[in-house]
């Protein structure tokens, strides 16, 4: 069918062009300065970020009580950037452009994108000149749905790669992974690593349910250490486990995790059917909604 319908496209009539979408309402924090949606700031084309993917980035949530688990993200861009040897980012820098794009902002949902780049450099994989590039954007974005279809990756996570565990502005097989899922009529991707287990999604954490145990792929496994994950694992009993794809056919439930899709529920992975939100999905879900209200920044 899919075939039938690329062939359709290529000898169709060419069609209109599509009009171009509205600008988000996004407020974006550069060098000092607060932009909003009618402007866009300039950053130099020979910034490293944007010439090889020298960069690291955070996204997190706002909801009406602020933004969500803001040290912990901070943290994490901490031990990005040191592994990718750029200058220590200055969180108290960020912490201020943080709260810049959010004031008056009455979102009920929304993200925060921080961006952090070596800065200007030369054209190619030499180190950066600096100084580094630190730009942070906020927009409201929809409330992620309770539950979502997965597929798995034709391609594999290396565990043991110079950029497993970081969040590097090199997406791009990110970016091509999420692009299959759209192609499956799916949510997200779910990469095995080079040993056969389940690593990670394009950008979430998955988690299986059998029985009274809740397992997620350990760290030497390869995933990045989602914050969400993080959190669930100081709240909730779930244990660090390595799992195949047939283990996972198994489980009775399987949820994914992120800062911006909260708790998810699988209803069904490649040709294998799930509850969605079953009771420990629900469970850990309402856990996680709960602390996270209480415990803006936890």
């Amino acid at each position: 069918m899919l075939g039938s319908r690329l062939a359709d496209m290529t000898t169709a009539a060419p069609s209109a062009p599509a009009s171009t979408p509205a600008a988000p309402s996004r407020t974006i924090w550069f060098d000092g300065r607060l932009y909003g949606s009618e402007e866009t700031p300039s950053v130099p084309v020979t910034d490293h970020g944007f010439v090889v993917g020298d960069g690291v980035f955070e996204a997190l949530k706002i909801t009406a009580a602020g933004p969500f688990a803001v040290q912990r993200h901070l943290d994490r861009m901490s031990r990005s950037a040191a592994s990718l040897e750029l200058p220590a980012p200055d969180h108290a820098v960020v912490r201020a452009a943080i709260e810049a794009v959010c004031a008056d902002q009455a979102w009920d949902f929304g993200k925060i994108r921080i961006t952090y780049t070596g800065g200007v450099g030369p054209l190619g994989s030499a180190a950066a000149f600096g100084p580094p590039t630190l730009v942070v954007i906020a927009e409201p974005t929809d409330p992620p749905p309770p539950t979502v279809t997965v597929v798995t990756a034709p391609w594999r996570r290396n565990e043991h790669g110079a950029l497993t565990g970081v969040k590097s502005t090199s997406y791009g097989e990110n970016v091509r992974g999420l692009s299959f899922a759209h192609a499956k009529e799916a949510s997200e991707t779910i990469f095995l690593n080079t040993a056969g287990d389940v690593c990670e999604g394009t950008g979430t954490n998955i988690f299986c349910v059998f029985g009274d145990r809740i397992v997620t792929p350990p760290l030497l496994s390869g995933p990045l250490a989602g914050i969400t994950r993080e959190v669930l694992l100081e709240w909730c009993d779930i244990v660090e486990e390595d799992f195949t794809l047939a283990t996972a056919a198994e489980a009775d439930e399987v949820f994914i995790t992120s800062s911006l899709r909260d708790v998810q529920g699988v209803t069904r992975w490649d040709a294998v059917e799930y509850p969605g939100v079953g009771p420990r999905t629900a469970e850990i879900a309402a856990r996680f909604r709960a602390r996270s209200t209480e415990l803006v920044d936890p």
